[in-house]
């Protein structure tokens, strides 16, 4: 609850009470200072409605008797998202100083985006990597550096290898450059945190279906209850399937989705003290997996002579299954206006199975021979306990933000090979058959750290933070009757530091520096044990302006990554470093926002120049030095827009645009002569018809049927087409 009191010497009005169930936030950026950037609260036009309709030549100064006004519709972001808790307190992304991209719901909905990776083709300077062997899943490229142990969930880390969705997310937040001071262990090119949707005490109720070409079929609903005066459940489900144009030109088989979710979760004492909020993950996939297709020898670009990208190398006993429980408990308590407790409990379990193909080259057959398939089943559980405090005070006439935690993570995995049950020419694998005896990865991480933001002077802040964080960990590797053992005790510091000016709510100029380390047989793999942890430091230059009085965001930046001892390969690897020491330098420039009441935009572009420097002492090949990272792009380009139109209508569009990108090269003394994939422009559109109970919507994907190489393999061996065109006509119903 909130209380906006509105007093003028020359009028009267009352006191407008706004009751939406959320934390009242400052209003419009317009003529205010430091609280520039804060969302809008809901209710803003009915306050101005009274302002507008008090008489006046009202009398002296004097406050009426409170109106209650209860919200009832949703609040949500458009294309510019105006909170972010990536920084561990919420604020406004253009109070923090590091680079940020939020993908938020509305972006999402309008394309029609219902897996991670689809919502990730909207940050320029990403690429994705193809899986093989130990990395499948969402596995992502970020400034020209890994992020697959850099994904996290509502603040906490969720690296297990499975394909995430879209259905039960608010918005993504790519915080970019190093942050472990802030998440801990990673890599240099960022964070991705999924921020999950939450119960309310205004009512949301949706039910959508959308059907399309391809075999295209999603159906999900999202229902939120209020329970009483603090309390809210909310309820959200997907089920969706999908099929492909490509397929095996001799069997016939095609790729394949079948995904379904459910995420409850309930909340008590929502604007109170005390807010104790309960939520549970389910997610079930059944998919026929995708490798793509081989490179072609000569031409060192990807093959296309069996039909471009309408030949699907797989075969009809491919198959990838995975069932993941998510359940997490958390406690908020609001100490005081400036201070805040938050502590949360979670449990997680992945469980994952699959057998695959790769393309080894020459035709798709009717039958892969059984040394051909790629076989895992992983088993994972997490354990974390994770509590942050925050608070405001003043020392010496000084501001002070002051944030700081503790964590415990408990991390299991095993991982086994599959048996063939066929024979070599048919092969068959099932769930649940092994092959031998796990690989087993068990570690425990005990982390604390502190951060404060101190004004010393009007409008410029100074931000310095520390983390500790100690990893005991025990990997054991078993191949025939080989087995590793390794056992590591690691202690690292990180570091965050930046300078900002802030001479208005429309401006900040940042500098920052910032760490992060990843140590060997973190991610469940060896490694190498003889290799030091990776480390990375990221300078960072930027500028964030709000424009046309806050609607339309615009920033900035300017990098400098380095990464040393840097590990390249699969996880079944246990000597790894191929380049010791590389650097990435790039410009972003981003804008996001409503450039007129009608008229919103969402648009990024990245230029990277990545260098290799080293190479390992053992093992390195000298001709990769000075040459271009693997699977970076130089350029990369996004943008998405929208128009509404009288009486409901809505047009929109955009383009994701990527460079040229190489694979990998030979080891040991060959010539840098890598695989590479073509630059690609992918165009999509939309229409829809929009009113306040129902819409309907038609959305394109690539429009022009592009063929383009989305994802590509580490080493270069394949890769895989992006999506054909497929046309989508979904419809929701609000209620």
């Amino acid at each position: 609850m909130c209380d906006v009191r509105q007093t003028n010497r020359n009028a009267s009005q009352p006191l407008i009470r706004l009751e939406t169930g959320v934390a009242c936030e400052k209003i419009h950026r317009t003529n205010v200072r430091r609280e520039a950037g804060k969302g809008l609260p809901l209710g803003l036009v009915i306050v101005a409605g009274f302002l507008a309709a008090a008489d006046a030549s009202a009398v002296d100064e004097q406050t009426l008797p409170a109106v209650t006004v209860k919200a009832n519709a949703e609040q949500q972001d458009g294309l510019r998202a105006t909170k972010t808790r990536v920084g561990k307190v919420v604020q406004d992304p253009h109070d923090v100083p590091q680079a940020i991209t939020t993908i938020t719901r509305s972006l999402i909905e309008e394309q029609e985006a219902n897996s991670l990776r689809e919502a990730l083709r909207n940050v320029s300077g990403l690429s994705f990597n193809a899986a093989e062997g130990g990395r499948s899943g969402d596995n992502m490229m970020l400034r020209g550096f890994y992020t697959f142990g850099d994904i996290y969930l509502d603040g906490i880390r969720d690296t297990a290898q499975y394909n995430r969705e879209l259905f039960n997310l608010e918005q993504v937040d790519v915080l970019r450059g190093a942050a472990a001071m802030l998440f801990g262990r990673g890599q240099a090119g960022g964070v991705i945190n999924q921020v999950s949707k939450t119960p309310m005490l205004y009512g949301i109720n949706k039910a959508g279906v959308g059907v399309g070409t391809d075999g295209y079929f999603e159906a999900k609903a999202d229902f939120n209850q209020r329970l009483g005066e603090s309390a809210a459940i909310r309820i959200n489900m997907m089920s969706r399937d999908e099929d492909s144009v490509r397929s095996n030109p001799v069997t016939g088989p095609t790729p394949e989705v079948h995904r379904q979710g459910f995420a409850p979760s309930v909340a008590f004492g929502l604007g109170t003290a005390h807010e104790v909020t309960f939520s549970h993950l389910w997610v079930q996939t059944n998919d026929r997996m995708d490798y793509g297709v081989p490179f072609n020898a000569a031409a060192l670009k990807p093959e296309s002579k069996y039909g471009d990208s309408k030949a699907y190398w797989g075969v009809s006993g491919n198959f990838d299954e995975s069932e993941t429980n998510i359940s997490t408990l958390n406690y908020l308590f609001r100490i005081a206006p400036d201070t805040q407790w938050r502590t949360a409990v979670r449990a997680a379990n992945y469980k994952r199975s699959y057998w695959a193909v790769a393309p080894q080259g020459g035709a798709p057959t009717a039958n892969s021979l059984a040394s051909q398939a790629k076989t895992r089943e992983f088993d994972t559980d997490n354990f974390v306990v994770q509590s942050d405090f925050n608070t405001a005070f003043t020392v010496f006439g000084m501001k002070n933000e002051l944030v700081t935690g503790v964590e415990y993570l408990k991390e299991g995995s095993k991982r086994w090979g599959l048996t063939n049950l066929g024979t070599a020419t048919k092969p068959l694998y099932k769930s649940g058959h092994y092959s031998g005896t796990p690989n087993t990865y068990d570690g425990d991480t005990y982390s604390a750290y502190v951060q404060d933001a101190l004004e010393f002077v009007p409008d410029w802040k100074l931000t310095v933070g520390v983390r500790r964080d100690e990893m005991r960990s025990d990997y054991k590797t078993v191949a025939g009757t080989a087995v590793t053992s390794f056992s590591g005790n690691f202690g690292e510091n990180s570091y965050r530091t930046g300078l900002s000016w802030q001479p208005s709510a429309a401006q900040h100029y940042y500098l920052g520096w910032s760490d992060s380390f990843s140590p060997t047989a973190d991610l469940y793999q060896l490694s190498g044990s003889q290799y030091p942890a990776e480390r990375s430091k990221v300078t960072e230059l930027g500028a964030k302006f709000l424009l046309l009085d806050g609607d339309l965001a615009f920033r900035t930046a300017v990098y400098h990554a380095v990464k040393d001892w840097e590990r390249n390969t699969d996880l079944e690897s246990t000597s790894s470093i191929l380049t010791k020491k590389r650097e990435s330098n790039g410009l972003e420039l981003e804008l996001a926002g409503r450039i007129t009441d009608k008229w919103e935009v969402f648009s990024g572009i990245s230029f990277i120049n990545s260098e290799i420097l080293e190479v390992a002492p053992v093992g390195g090949n000298k001709n990769f030095i000075g040459q271009e990272a693997r699977n970076t792009p130089k350029q990369t380009f996004n943008i998405w827009t929208t128009y509404q139109l009288p009486m409901g209508f809505k047009i929109g569009g955009g383009a994701e645009f990527k460079s040229k990108r190489y694979g990998g090269a030979p080891t040991g003394t060959a010539a840098f002569n890598p695989n590479y994939v073509p630059s690609y422009t992918r165009w999509d559109a939309m229409v829809a018809y929009e009113q306040p109970k129902y819409s309907v919507k038609l959305n394109v994907q690539n429009l022009f049927d592009k063929l383009y190489y989305d994802a590509l393999y580490d080493n270069g061996g394949f890769t895989v087409p992006g999506q054909a065109r497929r046309v989508i006509l979904s419809t929701e119903y609000k209620f």
